[in-house]
């Protein structure tokens, strides 16, 4: 089982010492998982502990003015690490504090203190500690004394193009799922625990199961036909999601996921669902009444299971 650490002080966690990957690991994407597969191998060969160390909030959501969208919650990416082989987790907190931190005294105090590090995998670009001041030239040389190598990891490609976060981004936003797939190495899922609602759905025909995001920025908005797993089954319920603000009942005030499953019978309160975008629908819009709304829903459900290959005759029901 993996273990969890939050900060930068406390007894070393790995006293054989440790092979390092640090990156803020948003959606472990395949780039990100050849690092970490790079760390879980040269730690076998070394005889030591694989260690990621990972940052919340986001860096880039930590100095942005504006919501930055993140592919996968704090959940999911924990269990990216878990699944790649990291033994040990430092999910450090990103904060006024940790900012502050000199590039040196991170190295020291985190890396060669805490993590006895003897080899530390970053990206090219990789650049920490306060206003950035560190770099992997500055880990190669501190390295030295103190007893570990600094390794960068090429970039992986895809097309030609650098596979990336923001590129992932992009093209969700864009509803290209088919485009996002490759590159994260698995379609686009959010997960989540499902909770009560209004259940204004279920008297509209259409009962919903609801996932709230509270602090997590989407990067997708509006309807979309989906693939639901259910707790620990393997199997995949096909429906049709809608995720933004619900307009036309100007209900909410934050982004709600809400899914609903077709031809589906049962009570969901409670379990986790993972929900897999398939193809987006349309843009979220407002509707004159919940009349309107309704007869959109019925061409939402009549194209999303088209989109799923569902059975044909159930489209003119």
């Amino acid at each position: 089982m993996m273990r969890l650490s939050r900060d930068v002080a406390g007894p070393r966690v790995a006293p054989g010492g440790s092979v390092v990957a640090i990156g803020a690991f948003d959606g472990l994407h395949r780039g990100h998982q050849a690092l970490l597969a790079q760390v879980r191998e040269r730690a076998q060969v070394l005889g030591c502990t694989p260690i990621v160390v990972s940052f919340e909030p986001l860096p880039r959501a930590y100095f942005s003015k504006e919501p930055v969208p993140r592919l996968s919650s704090v959940r999911e990416k924990l269990l990216g690490f878990a699944a790649a082989g990291m033994e040990h987790t430092l999910l450090l907190r990103f904060n006024a504090a940790l900012t502050a931190m000199p590039a040196e005294a991170f190295v020291r105090q985190v890396l060669g203190e805490r993590l006895a590090a003897r080899e530390v995998w970053v990206g090219g670009d990789f650049r920490f500690g306060h206003k950035r001041g560190g770099d992997v030239a500055l880990l190669e040389q501190m390295g030295q004394a103190l007893g570990f190598s600094a390794r960068t990891m090429p970039p992986v490609l895809l097309d030609g193009a650098r596979v990336s976060a923001t590129r992932v981004r992009l093209l969700l936003a864009a509803g290209e799922f088919t485009g996002a797939a490759p590159l994260l190495g698995r379609p686009f899922v959010m997960e989540g625990k499902v909770e009560y609602g209004n259940q204004l759905g279920r008297t509209l025909g259409y009962p919903t199961a609801n996932i709230h995001l509270r602090d997590r920025v989407s990067p997708v908005h509006g309807i979309f036909a989906v693939r639901v797993g259910l707790g620990e089954c393997e199997c995949s319920w096909p429906g049709v999601a809608s995720l933004g603000v619900r307009p036309t009942v100007n209900e909410v005030s934050e982004p709600l996921l809400e899914v609903h499953l077709f031809d589906f019978d049962g009570d969901l309160y409670g379990q986790r669902m993972a929900v897999e975008f398939v193809a987006k629908l349309r843009d979220e819009q407002k509707f004159d009444g919940l009349d309107a709304l309704t007869e959109q829903m019925h061409r939402d459900e009549r194209m999303a299971r088209e989109l799923l290959g569902m059975n044909p005759r159930l489209l003119n029901a």
